[in-house]
């Protein structure tokens, strides 16, 4: 290993403190990627050009979405991260599994959450599911980035020791220089997705229902799997090198993804080329 390498920038990961009330960096990430997605989608709801003349739910009503997903994104990810990864020690405890502010939210139980919001949102509203899962992929990257930019404030979910002159060493690692493994999920995850699927947006998407959620699903899929090349897994929780070398949790739920992707994206041609009546 190299001794040059990036100091890594220590942020105390509690943005501030005000009597009992304390306001951590990893909470306010969840905020600012819902209040981003809740703000951008009252916009694309409310500029017509952008359906092709389909009806879509009001402004106004997507202060209900926000609620949904949020309630959504918040219980599934961390029951996701109960039964995904690490169900023995909530078990023990099940009270901690409450403590969301410790840390310990899983992705794909967050996407599982805001599913199942989106779809309790198009029930009650009776606005077209499809377009109402484009909308909230189109967003969610955004989300994505502040909550891999948290991580690395934490820090937690690191990466592999490298020689890469970019490494760092994180507080309560080994020691050894590592990738910062969250920077990379940021960069390609959360920024490199989100401008795909904005420029798949300006392209006329939004008026081929379900187009921009399979290339949401399908984009950080392979995203994360290259990533995971780079980050370090838990070795009792995530690496299943002894099932399949080089096979991580983080590849495994990925890959369905891919699959829902490809069929959305289907099921949006197979709309579009589809004669009148």
């Amino acid at each position: 290993m190299p001794t040059q390498h990036l100091t890594y920038p220590a942020i105390d990961p509690v943005l501030f403190q005000w009597g009992y009330v304390v306001v951590r960096w990893y909470a306010l990430s969840y905020l600012a990627g819902l209040i981003a997605g809740w703000w951008l989608i009252r916009r694309f709801v409310a500029d017509k050009s952008l359906w092709g003349g389909k009806s879509m739910p009001s402004p106004a009503s997507v202060d209900d979405l926000l609620f949904y997903v949020a309630l959504g994104v918040i219980v599934g990810g961390r029951l996701g991260n109960v039964l995904f990864y690490d169900p023995a020690p909530y078990f023990a405890d099940p009270l901690s599994i409450l403590r969301v502010w410790e840390g310990g939210m899983a992705f794909h139980g967050g996407l599982i959450g805001a599913i199942l919001g989106v779809l309790w949102f198009c029930r009650t509203t009776g606005a077209p599911v499809l377009s109402m899962f484009d909308l909230a992929c189109l967003v969610a990257p955004i989300g994505i980035f502040f909550g891999r930019i948290a991580n690395f404030i934490k820090p937690e979910l690191w990466g592999r020791p490298s020689d890469v002159y970019w490494a760092m060493v994180f507080p309560g690692s080994d020691g050894q220089p590592r990738h910062p493994s969250q920077l990379y999920e940021a960069g390609l995850e959360g920024l490199a997705t989100f401008a795909l699927l904005m420029a798949m947006k300006a392209g006329g998407a939004l008026t081929s229902p379900g187009r921009i959620a399979g290339a949401f699903a399908i984009s950080y899929a392979a995203a994360r799997t290259f990533c995971e090349f780079f980050r370090d897994p838990d070795p009792k929780l995530e690496n299943l090198d002894r099932y399949f070398p080089g096979l991580t949790m983080g590849m495994v739920l990925s890959a369905p993804m891919v699959l829902a992707g490809v069929a959305l994206i289907a099921h949006s041609y197979r709309r579009t080329e589809a004669p009148a009546p």
